[in-house]
């Protein structure tokens, strides 16, 4: 059995640290689910928004990833930044071309999404369409 990285999008453990009800739980079995079959890692643009988050301080954040035993990969080189632009770019003009307002999505999850593809992971995440759209070639796992 091979063993594959799994990368989390905000939207997971946001759900688990406010402890949402309904998603909570779906997120937590995903994640276990995820974990046996390898490595689980956020980007920093994940810890990022998570910070946002009201009362997350820093150090929780550290203890969560630590007790968790999920891993934070801080590097993004050229190559995850231009794949983020590619797609934020296609995003954009996808909005134009249906008349749509203008973005409503941020940078951050082109990033997410960029990183997890660059980098060979699935993206475990409660909004694949997204990710599907804008990443064609992304593995995502939905919950």
């Amino acid at each position: 059995m091979s063993m594959t990285t799994v990368s989390l999008d905000t939207n997971l453990i946001v759900s688990v640290l406010n402890q949402e009800k309904g998603l909570c739980d779906r997120a937590i079995e995903a994640i276990e689910r995820s974990r046996k079959s390898g490595r689980l890692v956020v980007s920093g643009p994940v810890y990022a928004e998570l910070m946002a988050g009201p009362f997350r301080e820093e150090s929780h954040l550290d203890m969560f990833f630590a007790d968790t035993g999920i891993g934070i990969d801080w590097i993004m080189g050229e190559d995850i930044w231009r794949e983020a632009g590619r797609a934020y770019l296609g995003y954009v003009q996808r909005r134009k071309e249906c008349g749509a307002e203008p973005p409503r999505r941020i940078l951050a999850d082109f990033l997410i999404g960029a990183h997890a593809m660059v980098r060979g992971y699935c993206l475990l995440t409660t909004d694949d369409r997204h990710y599907k759209a804008a990443f064609p070639k992304l593995v995502t796992i939905h919950i």
